[in-house]
């Protein structure tokens, strides 16, 4: 496996991630406008064909009784279909982290399908109990899937209450 760094995800570099699934990021995700990320790492197999990504972005959000801050948000972060059960979400994770520390802001977050989140507590997000919400073309909407965090900074903290992302989820 090869990583390299992307920018944009271009239509071509989509259809070989998703390989023809219907709802990559689950029913929960389904419907919803996301943001598109500035830089992406990805896995390119042995063939050349994008078989993991995850997306990268500076967003920021304002947690009630509490001051706004920037996060790196994360997100499209996927394993196609044919590559799953193989080990190569933690490979892809460990380097966009360290991509996310250079990035500047203290914390990392992101949006993930409930049967993901106990692997995500295992690269040491911790799971926001309180409501999120962002922006969609419509309005602004609760978000339906769970969202986490992590500390990109030794002594980052999340302050309690509820979660107003300013702009699309990522």
């Amino acid at each position: 496996m090869e990583l390299v760094e992307l920018d944009r995800l271009t239509e071509r570099d989509w259809a070989e991630l998703t390989a023809g699934e219907h709802e990559p990021f689950g029913p929960l995700g389904a419907g919803l406008t996301w943001l598109e990320k500035d830089r992406h790492l990805a896995l390119r197999g042995p063939d050349g064909l994008l078989v993991a990504v995850a997306g990268v972005a500076i967003v920021t959000v304002e947690v009630q009784d509490a001051e706004s801050f920037e996060v790196v948000g994360l997100g499209s972060l996927m394993v196609s279909r044919s590559a799953r059960g193989r080990g190569l979400m933690s490979r892809l994770v460990q380097p966009v982290l360290a991509l996310a520390q250079s990035m500047g802001p203290d914390r990392a977050m992101l949006f993930c399908r409930p049967e993901l989140v106990a692997l995500y507590r295992r690269l040491a997000f911790v799971e926001i109990a309180a409501p999120v919400w962002a922006d969609q073309p419509q309005g602004r909407v609760q978000m339906p899937m769970p969202a986490m965090w992590r500390a990109l900074r030794e002594g980052a903290g999340w302050p309690a209450g509820g979660v107003d992302v300013r702009g699309l989820p990522f």
